[in-house]
């Protein structure tokens, strides 16, 4: 059983580490080029991410992948931008703490940039906080992997292999 005591000093740390992260890792006032919320480091972040979160979906052809990343990052941008400003507020703390390094270890278990990190350290990731004990990483988890499967299965270049031939034609 924990103490009090001993809860009260992890909750002060706890908060601690989120403002420290919040001071230290504000986004940007104005979003990358292309974008509409995201800054540059959270979309080399998610560039990073997308194709472990869709491995084994994306194309195989290399100039057809990198398109398919590209292309999942903006339509992850414009998901975030059409949410509430308190939800968008959350998903960017969310990344902050990707983002930041100390916590990118701590929370993640990823020591190298995200740009350079193995792509089984950030499977092992996200399997991590797939079937943590705290709802928090959980849900970060469900936030990141289910943005990314709507904009890969919303766009065109994911329906031939999943058999879907498009919206029907409307008749004139």
């Amino acid at each position: 059983m924990v103490s009090r005591r001993r809860f009260l000093q992890v909750g002060l740390a706890g908060a601690a580490v989120l403002v420290t992260v919040g001071l230290l890792n504000r986004r940007s006032a104005t979003p990358a080029h292309n974008y509409r919320v995201l800054d540059e480091p959270t979309a080399m972040l998610l560039h990073s991410l997308v194709p472990v979160i869709l491995a084994g979906s994306l194309p195989k052809d290399a100039a057809t992948h990198a398109k398919a990343v590209r292309e999942v990052v903006e339509a992850f941008d414009r998901a975030i931008s059409a949410l509430s400003p308190a939800v968008q507020t959350e998903i960017d703390q969310l990344m902050g703490l990707l983002r930041f390094a100390p916590t990118r270890i701590v929370v993640a278990g990823v020591a190298s940039p995200w740009d350079g990190a193995a792509p089984e350290d950030i499977a092992a990731f996200l399997q991590r906080w797939r079937t943590s004990r705290f709802d928090l990483l959980r849900a970060g988890y469900q936030a990141l992997t289910q943005l990314t499967q709507g904009a890969w299965y919303g766009n065109p270049l994911s329906w031939p292999a999943i058999g879907y031939l498009g919206p029907p034609k409307v008749a004139p």
